[in-house]
Order: C-alpha cells, then sequence, then structure tokens
C-alpha cells in the first residue's frame, strides 16, 4: 500500500495519535541509548502533545498537579551577571502557557480581560526598576512575575473555559492529598520520636518547606470547603477531604497558611450564593481556635528572647528592608536584588509590600496594590456561584504574603490559576444562558435549594 493510500485510511481523528506513535518511537529509539528514564519522559512528552493537538486543555489540565512541583531543573542560580534558576513550576507553567495561548479557541470575557489588564499595569509599573536596575536576574525576573500571574490566569482560564475545571482541580487534589497524608504521617512519626510537635518539611514525596506545604494544603482545603457547585461534586467525599488537608496543615505549623485558610473561610461562611444554602457558622469555632494557636505561637517567640527565632527574625528583616528602600524610594534596588550581592542585605523580605517596596520602589508597590485590588474587586463582583472561590482563593494568598516570601514558585501561580478556571468556567456558562442553572443542569445536581445543598 502507498503511503497516500494508508494516511487516506487513517481516520482524521486518529492521525494526532498516529504522529504521536510514530514520533515517540523515534524519540524512545534515539534517547534511551542515553538515558532509560530521559527517554520515558520524552515519549510521555510527546503523547501529551498528541493529545494537546486534539483536545487543548490536556497539556494545562496535566499542568495544575505539577505546578506544586519547586525542584530545580537548571540554572545554578539566577544572578547579576547570568545565570538562571529554573524550578518544575516555572518549566510546566510556561510550557502550559504556550499551550493555553496558541490554541486558544474563545474570546477572553469581560472579567478575564479584565484581570489581564490588572496585571498588565503591575508589569509596567515595574518595569522602571528593571530600566533603572540593568542586571539579569531583573529583567528575568521581571518576565517570570508576569508569568505567574498573568500567564497563570491563562492556564486556569483554557481550562475552565473547555469545561476542564473539575479533572484539573481533582488531579490538584489528589496530589495534595498525597502531601498532606505524608506530612500527619511524618508529624506522629516525628512526635513519637522526639516528644515535641514539630513543623514538618517535606523529603518525600516531594521536597517541601512547611511554608510551601502548608499553602498548598490551604488552597485545598478551601477548595473543598467551598465546593462550587459547578464542580458538581459530592460532600460525601469533600468533607473527608477537608478534614484530611487541615489536619496536614497544622501538621506543617505553617502559621500563614492557617491564617489565609481562616480568613477566606469566613468570606466563605458569611457570603451569599443564589439558590445555595448559608454554610453552618459552627466552623467558626474551629477558625477562632486556630487563630488563637497562631497567636499564642507567635506571642511566645516574640517573647522567649531568641533574637533569631522565626518572629524576631522577621521583626528585624523588616527595619533593614526599610532601610534599604530608604536608599531608593521611587523604583527600589531591582528584582530579586537579594541574589545578586548588589546590597548590603541579603534576604528577602517576609511580606509581600516590603518586598515589592525594596524591589521596585513607591512606584511598584503602587502597581501590587492595584493588582490585587483590582483583581478581587473583578472576583467579587463577578456570579459568586464562581467568584467566591476565585476571589477566596486569591484573597489567601495575599494574607499569606503578609508574613512570608510572596514572589516565589508555586505559591504565586497556584491561586492565579486557579482563579483563572472559575473565570473561565464562568464564561462556558455564560454562553449557555443563566450561569448558575447551567452549571447545575451541566453537573447533573438537583435544581432545587433543599436538594441542592443535602
Amino acid at each position: 500500500m502507498s503511503a497516500d493510500r494508508l494516511l487516506r485510511a487513517v481516520p482524521a481523528h486518529l492521525v494526532p495519535f498516529v504522529v504521536c506513535a510514530v514520533l515517540a518511537t523515534v524519540v524512545v529509539s534515539v534517547v534511551v541509548v542515553v538515558d532509560p528514564m530521559l527517554g520515558v519522559a520524552a515519549a510521555a512528552l510527546v503523547v501529551v502533545l498528541a493529545l494537546t493537538a486534539t483536545e487543548p486543555a490536556t497539556l494545562p489540565v496535566l499542568a495544575l498537579p505539577t505546578i506544586i512541583v519547586v525542584a530545580r531543573v537548571g540554572g545554578g542560580g539566577a544572578d547579576g551577571e547570568g545565570g538562571v534558576d529554573l524550578s518544575v513550576s516555572d518549566l510546566v507553567l510556561f510550557v502550559a502557557f504556550w499551550a493555553a495561548l496558541l490554541l486558544r479557541t474563545h474570546p477572553l470575557s469581560r472579567e478575564m480581560r479584565s484581570l489581564v489588564w490588572f496585571s498588565a499595569f503591575y508589569q509596567a509599573s515595574t518595569l522602571f526598576t528593571v530600566l533603572v536596575n540593568p542586571y539579569t536576574a531583573n529583567a528575568v525576573e521581571w518576565f517570570h512575575a508576569w508569568l505567574q500571574v498573568g500567564g497563570a490566569l491563562l492556564v486556569g482560564w483554557s481550562i475552565g473555559r473547555a469545561g476542564r475545571g473539575n479533572v484539573a482541580l481533582g488531579l490538584f487534589l489528589w496530589a495534595a492529598a498525597v502531601c498532606a497524608a505524608a506530612a500527619i504521617t511524618q508529624a506522629v512519626v516525628d512526635l513519637a520520636a522526639t516528644g515535641t510537635w514539630s513543623p514538618v518539611y517535606l523529603e518525600w514525596p516531594l521536597d517541601m518547606h512547611k511554608n510551601l506545604l502548608g499553602g498548598v494544603l490551604a488552597t485545598a482545603a478551601l477548595i473543598v470547603y467551598q465546593r462550587p457547585t459547578w464542580l458538581g461534586w459530592s460532600t460525601t467525599w469533600t468533607v473527608p477531604a477537608f478534614c484530611l488537608f487541615s489536619a496536614g496543615l497544622l501538621a506543617s505549623q505553617s502559621r500563614q497558611a492557617i491564617l489565609g485558610l481562616a480568613i477566606v473561610t469566613v468570606v466563605v461562611v458569611l457570603r451569599h450564593e443564589p439558590g445555595r444554602r448559608r454554610r453552618s457558622p459552627v466552623i467558626l469555632v474551629a477558625i477562632v481556635s486556630a487563630l488563637a494557636l497562631v497567636w499564642s505561637t507567635t506571642s511566645a517567640q516574640l517573647t522567649d528572647g531568641n533574637e533569631f527565632n522565626s518572629a524576631n527574625q522577621r521583626l528585624a528583616w523588616y527595619a533593614d528592608s526599610l532601610r534599604l528602600w530608604q536608599d531608593q524610594p521611587f523604583f527600589g534596588a531591582g528584582l530579586r536584588w537579594w541574589t545578586t550581592g548588589r546590597t548590603s542585605y541579603g534576604f528577602q523580605p517576609p511580606n509581600a509590600e516590603l518586598e515589592v517596596l525594596t524591589s521596585a520602589g513607591a512606584v511598584g508597590l503602587v502597581g501590587f496594590l492595584v493588582l490585587f485590588v483590582g483583581v478581587l474587586v473583578v472576583l467579587w463582583r463577578a456570579n459568586p456561584a464562581y467568584g467566591t472561590l476565585a476571589f477566596c482563593v486569591v484573597l489567601g494568598r495575599f494574607v499569606q504574603g503578609q508574613l512570608d516570601f510572596f514572589w516565589v514558585a508555586a505559591q504565586v501561580p497556584m491561586p492565579f490559576v486557579v482563579a483563572g478556571i472559575c473565570v473561565g468556567a464562568l464564561a462556558r456558562a455564560e454562553e449557555h444562558g443563566d450561569p448558575l442553572a447551567d452549571a447545575l443542569a451541566t453537573a447533573g445536581a438537583p435544581t432545587t435549594t433543599q436538594e441542592a445543598h443535602r
């Protein structure tokens, strides 16, 4: 049979898979000689790309659970002379962004356009520090920050607009559940061995600092607690999942993540969503208890006389940050200045506003505040069935950033991807009429208020 007749014999919808098989065979044959595991990874990437050709949301969906991986894949550090330190999270987000951008088939909705414009405003405000402080890490971080916000929003949008939000968020929750179980297990083992309840720094299944672990689990807990109706999820499993994520969060002892989850949970409890019964205020007791725990542990550190514990060290860094900012008040010392040796300080400010103030000056801080206030206003005004989760997940990240590093891999794009999913799902539902009614019908959920909240 000639090649032309063979190609005509293959159904059109199978062409990408045939191409995938051929490419995978060639790639594996070449790469497996060098490294068998690398050959398998290359073949898997070819398969994913082929699936993305038929379903554009494939790569963005698969990217969501991988976005929490901060293992380094190159560079050796960002510095003023040139190296670029790349994480798996950054790489996955970068690839997923281009898939979402190039394969986009729908125009952006009004809400999404507004979010992108606010992201662009922040980038414009920080461009001044890139021009005033010309060094490699500054320019690289400028693009990186845009990818973490604007790129993450577009990746999430492509998932929600394609109607794959439940799949992507489900995969993220499975990854978070493994991390939560590992954190609880490690906390119990450490307690039995030392007799003290120590913060958890995971080494398996991923290397995770306690604050990254806390941020991931707080986001997962918020998703299953808010449980948007359009996801079609049942309380049969979301309630146990919320307990698992909350227990893992407590095991991590990430105080900023606990505080962030507590505040956004109050928002979820108090905000009314059309067609949905208000949540029980009983959880407020647990929230007050969590806040009391955060307050007591922080107070104990502030009064124990150890100037190097996390609480007292933060106070010292706050003061040093203000001193540094006074040297360059308008445009700052440059993005990621703490990695370059350009100043006498070598710490990343553990506060979002101070980090931006020292990096991009007062001009950059204005852009940062406009970004977050603008995004939160847009999400608050959106249909509550979709906007509540989006608003809370972004607000939670902002709250966490008041007590810890803000511009870090994984923790910044994670909430913006989730917000993008919600906005994309809203646009998809609006295309069919009333968003809430369409969402209930699509999920196969009961349409009466009592049945929808059983």
